[in-house]
């Protein structure tokens, strides 16, 4: 741990950002039906979620974005937002045609979320958009697949051209990480499958784990419980080389692809009214596994980090208001959960 802590090359996450205008909404309507917006917010969103947890975290912990922004008024308030963190680079951030936007509808009644996207700008992303020389990092983290055209484009070598970028990674020295959208569409498994060989972390939700896996994970409350072995045994033979992660609302569930073992973490048990939204909660979690891995933390160690870091985000409406520096985490999982 100290020697990875001593390199301090830090964490590069490369792919979709966005700007996510948020809907304060009463409720999310039936179809055909009115409901009220209260208020209106504009933030980063996509990987921005995940680059501003990180930077949060540790304030001395480099940060490298690479991605497409447009050049307009939503492009200006993504790196605005993103540059009140000295700890992150954008040199990796090109600037052209429309940023992409996320209109994110956050029902009151709910807590929950609905999200209708604009791709523009990371479409356009692909290999030729990456300078290496800005990316230099310990770790390189691409986000999302199934999100962005070009990444997701089939490549005769690799599979994918996201394959094709991750497998660069690698060949640079760096370890690699993925994140997906929740989508099942037609190819959706092929194209996670040609990443996942080229991956040394990943860390999705239940409802990715089974499309990745065809393993049956969401019929049921039971059947996460009762599958989830399996799907990270199946993440493990579809390429994942170190760490398989498959999150849920009221537990994880971790593979440590190395050694073969196999760990359950519950959530932390948060008091009534403390989950103010639930957007973004998954790319906290993220940044939980990430930043333990580079400080070279086991697995489990790492699950219960990652648990804390998303409780961190329910905190507040918006994906990062609520990340806290990694001492006021480890605080929050001994206030609801014990030790981390």
């Amino acid at each position: 741990m100290e020697q990875r802590q001593k390199e301090r090359k830090g964490i590069a996450v490369a792919g979709s950002l966005n700007a996510d205008i948020f809907y304060k909404t009463d409720t999310y309507p039936q179809e055909g039906l009115l409901t009220k917006i209260r208020e209106t917010k504009g933030h980063v969103g996509g990987s921005g979620n995940l680059i501003l947890d990180l930077a949060k975290l540790d304030p001395q912990l480099p940060v490298k974005a690479g991605a497409v922004v447009g050049c307009d008024e939503q492009g200006e308030m993504v790196l605005r937002m993103l540059s009140r963190y000295p700890n992150i680079d954008l040199r990796g951030i090109r600037r052209e045609a429309e940023t992409s936007v996320t209109i994110v509808m956050n029902a009151q009644d709910s807590k929950q979320r609905t999200f209708f996207y604009i791709p523009a700008a990371n479409d356009r992303f692909d290999l030729s958009c990456i300078d290496w020389d800005c990316m230099e990092a310990e770790i390189f983290h691409l986000e999302y697949l199934l999100l962005m055209k070009a990444v997701d484009a089939p490549d005769a070598e690799y599979g994918t051209h996201g394959a094709r970028i991750l497998r660069e990674a690698r060949e640079r020295g760096m370890e690699t990480s993925i994140d997906v959208v929740s989508e099942r569409g037609p190819g959706a498994a092929q194209i996670v499958a040609s990443a996942l060989r080229y991956t040394d972390y990943c860390s999705i939700n239940e409802v990715e784990a089974e499309m990745a896996t065809g393993i049956d994970l969401t019929s049921s409350d039971e059947a996460l419980a009762r599958h989830a072995g399996k799907a990270l045994a199946r993440l493990r033979e579809l390429g994942v080389a170190k760490w398989a992660v498959i999150h849920a609302p009221a537990c994880s569930y971790g593979h440590d692809c190395r050694n073969g073992e196999f760990y359950t973490v519950q959530s932390l048990k948060l008091p009534d009214g403390f989950i103010q939204g639930t957007n973004g909660a998954g790319d906290a979690y993220c940044s939980g596994i990430l930043y333990a891995a580079l400080r070279g933390d086991g697995l489990a160690d790492a699950m219960r980090l990652a648990a804390a870091c998303a409780a961190c985000s329910l905190s507040e409406e918006n994906g990062t208001d609520g990340m806290r520096a990694y001492e006021d985490v480890r605080k929050l999982a001994e206030r609801f959960g014990g030790r981390c």
